[in-house]
């Protein structure tokens, strides 16, 4: 199973979840989506099978950052122009299983369960 995980480099949830492949032989697409910027369809696709709530990091500095008035109103819409326009705003990581199935986060259990 061939699967891509978008994410940021540096980012420590990031760096379990590349291990956890690693680990169990995943081979794996990475994508850090700082560096090479996410593309908004991949944006959209995400909200629509997800949700915008579980895309939107806002646990993050970044979203706790932002203007009040840019957290107000929030819908899909405006989420993903944020998302697009701060991609640390994204949930880390975001791992395309390559057959329209998307999964949100890190959790070992998960990962095992969906991947093995």
């Amino acid at each position: 199973m061939m699967v891509k995980i978008y994410g940021i480099k540096n980012c420590d949830t990031m760096k379990k979840a590349r291990q956890w492949l690693d680990n169990n032989g995943i081979s794996y697409a990475f994508h850090d989506y700082k560096a090479e910027s996410v593309d908004r369809v991949d944006l959209e696709r995400w909200v629509g099978e997800l949700g915008w709530e579980t895309v939107l990091n806002r646990a993050g500095t970044t979203f706790r950052k932002l203007d009040e008035a840019d957290k107000q109103g929030l819908d899909a819409a405006k989420a993903i122009g944020l998302m697009q326009a701060q991609p640390s705003m994204i949930k880390r990581p975001i791992l395309d299983l390559g057959d329209g199935r998307l999964l949100a986060g890190f959790k070992p259990e998960l990962y095992a369960a969906v991947l093995k």
